[in-house]
């Protein structure tokens, strides 16, 4: 779409164990009306250089709508739905969920599911985060701004256990297809403890995690190439780990709210203007 600007960065060294990315965007035309923010590997930071961000449900259908300048979304098993206008304009950052302790002062467990205002960390600079974006000319200012504030920001956390560290790098490389009692014998634990001490840091079962993880993988494939291979979606529920194209369909409709045709219908186009930006789908 003409007009609209895509901008990636990686973050200062220092920051990139727990933020993957900043992406820019500014994006008009005839947007679908609500956006699906899907679930994805990472906790996302949404700030709008425009109007405010209105959320319209939670990832689990409930939720008071809100109007927010500055976002965080934590870890989720369902779409969040967002209003879109005809012009938007924004960043996203995309965090690992086990550095938002040291960024935000929270784990990934208290925010998962849920979106909290940027305001409400009890950080001031945090709180002037999308006014001080928005008085910045240029991406790379803004993202200048993101380094300075998220560096001043890092603290020492209490840490993540190691054994639970291991088994997400492990889980999110495999994008979901690993067995969950195996990951609980590598790192020496019965699944039940690994189980719990997983969902104490995650805010989600290795089970959910595996199901967010696949989800994404095939998310991504889509956005690819609009047919993902040349055996469409029967291919992609292979190449995802998913038991046959059904499973796929339903997974999509649990995770997504709508069918994958029903998505690429709505969304993908939009997302597929912005490819090389390769802005992610989650919450703005």
């Amino acid at each position: 779409m003409a007009g609209d600007e895509w901008a990636v960065r990686e973050p200062h060294p220092e920051l990139r164990r727990h933020v993957s990315r900043y992406i820019g965007y500014t994006q008009s035309g005839n947007l679908p009306s609500v956006h699906r923010g899907l679930p994805s590997r990472h906790v996302t930071v949404s700030i709008s250089l425009a109007a405010p961000i209105r959320v319209l449900a939670l990832p689990d259908g409930t939720g008071k709508p809100s109007s927010l300048t500055g976002l965080v979304g934590g870890i989720h098993v369902g779409p969040a739905l967002i209003a879109q206008d005809a012009f938007q304009s924004g960043i996203q950052l995309e965090l690992n969920p086990l550095g938002t302790a040291a960024l935000l002062g929270v784990s990934s467990a208290e925010l998962a599911g849920d979106i909290v205002d940027l305001a409400d960390f009890g950080s001031p600079a945090l709180a002037s985060l999308a006014a001080r974006l928005a008085e910045t000319p240029t991406w790379r200012g803004r993202f200048a701004v993101l380094d300075a504030v998220l560096r001043a920001q890092l603290a020492e956390s209490g840490g993540v256990p190691a054994e639970i560290e291991w088994a997400w790098r492990r889980l999110t490389g495999a994008a979901g297809a690993l067995r969950v009692a195996d990951l609980a014998s590598e790192v020496g634990w019965s699944r039940r403890h690994f189980g719990e001490r997983f969902r104490r840091e995650l805010g989600l079962s290795p089970k959910q995690a595996s199901r967010v993880l696949r989800f994404e993988r095939a998310n991504t494939l889509l956005r690819g190439e609009p047919t993902a291979t040349r055996g469409g979606l029967a291919e992609l529920a292979v190449l995802c780990g998913y038991y046959d194209q059904a499973h796929l369909t339903n997974e999509w409709q649990a995770l997504a709210g709508c069918s994958p045709g029903a998505w690429i219908a709505e969304e993908l186009p939009f997302l597929q203007a912005g490819a090389e930006g390769e802005r992610s789908d989650s919450f703005a």
